[in-house]
């Protein structure tokens, strides 16, 4: 049963993965939102939480998110955040068993 739970709380989290990258508001965006402060970013209208740059380098610093690049090998080789973890998004169900459960698990796709 708490295997079904797990595999369920990740796939919900890959659907997130996948609504945050088609997104309006990242289509539509010209820069990447930067925020002054270290507060967490609201959740948005498609559900998914935004995590500043500022929010990134702090919970990377402290060891409590890993970043996923959830692009393809082409767009990971021209150039991607130092540590990220490359999987592209039609392979992140495949791999659920392998994320840390004690972290935020952050992907970007652009």
């Amino acid at each position: 049963m708490r295997l079904i739970i797990s595999f369920l709380a990740i796939a919900a989290m890959a659907l997130g993965v996948l609504t945050a990258c088609n997104s309006a508001e990242w289509r539509n965006a010209k820069t990447l939102p930067v925020s002054p402060s270290s507060a967490p970013a609201p959740v948005t209208a498609d559900g998914a939480r935004r995590v500043t740059v500022t929010e990134l380098k702090d919970l990377l610093a402290k060891d409590e998110a890993i970043v996923l690049d959830v692009r393809n090998q082409t767009s990971y080789d021209a150039g991607h955040i130092r540590g990220a973890r490359l999987i592209p998004e039609s392979e992140v169900v495949n791999h659920v068993d392998e994320f840390p459960r004690n972290k935020l698990i952050v992907t970007y796709c652009s």
